[in-house]
């Protein structure tokens, strides 16, 4: 079974029914049971870092993802759940992060007409050996809607890099953690495979 987090953020929904396309058995819940004995997680999100920093805490999901890590069952951050995986956001001062990763999250800087958030296709430049794009194009295009990016303290973590002005990292893979910035949910076939691979691996 896939466990999708539940900590009432956007996209829960999407993420589970892509899931549920490629077969797997995946559920939406907050039950620290049925996540720690799921074969995977995922952690999905739309909406501000300091909000879904208070509800995890409010469900009591933090340890949980923690327990997640330690008992190294394989993760997933997507979009806001990537974010959350880090220390800080500027999106949220003061505000701490799970700081299972190390880095920062920053606001996207408005420049030369770009349009932030960053909404729309942009194709990823993929780290040789990446696990989560394994069988796939040289440049393959995925679906972003953001308007804070991470910089990643370890350079080796970085699986992918996006270019919006500024480059972005835009998944990072350690261990048996993985996270994207962008939505494979929303990224057609490309974001079928990765999830796929994610479940396959």
């Amino acid at each position: 079974m896939i466990s999708v987090i539940d900590y009432d953020a956007g996209n829960l929904r999407s993420v589970e029914k892509a899931l549920c396309y490629l077969g797997a058995d995946a559920r939406i819940t907050r039950d620290r049971d049925a996540i720690l004995s799921s074969n995977r997680v995922v952690l999905p999100g739309v909406g501000s870092f300091g909000d879904a920093m208070e509800k995890l805490r409010q469900y009591g999901l933090v340890n949980t993802i923690y327990d997640i890590v330690d008992r190294r069952i394989p993760l997933l951050g997507i979009c806001l759940g990537l974010q959350l995986l880090y220390e800080t956001s500027e999106e949220s001062p003061g505000v701490g992060g799970l700081g299972i990763l190390r880095g920062d999250i920053v606001k996207i800087p408005p420049a030369d007409g770009r349009k932030i958030p960053h909404m729309g296709w942009n194709s990823l430049r993929i780290r040789q050996g990446a696990k989560l794009f394994r069988d796939m194009p040289a440049e393959p295009y995925v679906y972003f809607v953001h308007s804070y990016y991470l910089r990643a303290k370890d350079q080796e973590e970085v699986a992918a890099t996006a270019e919006y002005g500024v480059t972005i990292h835009a998944s990072v893979e350690r261990g048996r953690i993985w996270a994207c910035q962008f939505h494979p949910e929303k990224s057609g076939a490309v974001g079928l495979r990765i999830l796929e691979n994610f479940i396959n691996d």
